[in-house]
């Protein structure tokens, strides 16, 4: 049986499948390396429906340890992100239900003048160039924000997370037709301008610090049961 290390969670060699398998067979610390891997897909996804960072962090980990406890359930001719990211997406609609913040889908969503979070500077740029960054990011930010949620989370899957149309589909729900229609809708209501910068996939970051803390803390009540 291959040894796995936790911190090489993206590049070890044994398939999704067969942690999953292993994990259900009793090795349950290696729900670690699902987390892991999943993090930041899910925090952009989470983030299309919701912008409090505490209530992300809080609807991540109860899809995370909702799929642990549904994890017999997983059907293996599809992908774990996927599949997750289906959970989470009917976590955060049942989280803006029981606020009674759940809106038309026509109608814009209102906006917290903080919903921009701070983003880790994981490169050595000179002062200069990190606040054209910072800058460049945040007006990313701003102008997928004002999207209704229904094409913020298409663009957001298929442009920032590169997903394909058909998975997209199946973690919302809808046909690969209307898939295709949101994204098209949503590329048309970002300004020319905006859109030219959309290939930075550092938008809406969940990593270092803030991935390790929700790692840490769904993995303690998963290992203590």
């Amino acid at each position: 049986m291959e040894v796995i290390k936790i911190n090489d969670f993206n590049h070890h060699t044994l398939s999704e499948s067969n942690i999953i398998k292993r994990i259900l067979s009793g090795e349950k610390e290696l729900f670690e390396i699902l987390l892991r891997r999943n993090n930041q897909k899910l925090y952009r996804v989470i983030r299309g429906y919701l912008t409090d960072a505490a209530e992300i962090e809080d609807i991540m980990q109860n899809t995370h340890l909702k799929a642990y406890e549904k994890l017999y359930q997983f059907k293996h001719n599809a992908s774990y992100s996927t599949w997750l990211i289906r959970i989470g997406i009917n976590e955060a609609l049942a989280r803006l239900k029981t606020k009674s913040k759940l809106y038309h889908l026509n109608t814009p969503q209102q906006l917290n003048s903080n919903s921009i979070l701070e983003q880790p500077d994981t490169t050595q740029l000179n002062p200069e160039s990190r606040i054209i960054r910072q800058e460049t990011q945040q007006l990313l930010e701003n102008a997928i924000d004002k999207l209704d949620s229904k094409y913020k989370t298409v663009y957001i899957l298929k442009e920032v997370e590169g997903m394909t149309i058909k998975d997209i589909a199946i973690c919302l729900d809808i046909s690969t037709a209307n898939t295709k229609v949101r994204l098209h809708r949503a590329k048309h209501m970002l300004k020319d301008k905006l859109f030219e910068v959309t290939t930075n996939v550092d938008i809406f970051q969940f990593g270092f610090s803030k991935c390790d803390q929700l790692t840490a803390q769904t993995m303690a009540i998963i290992l203590k049961n």
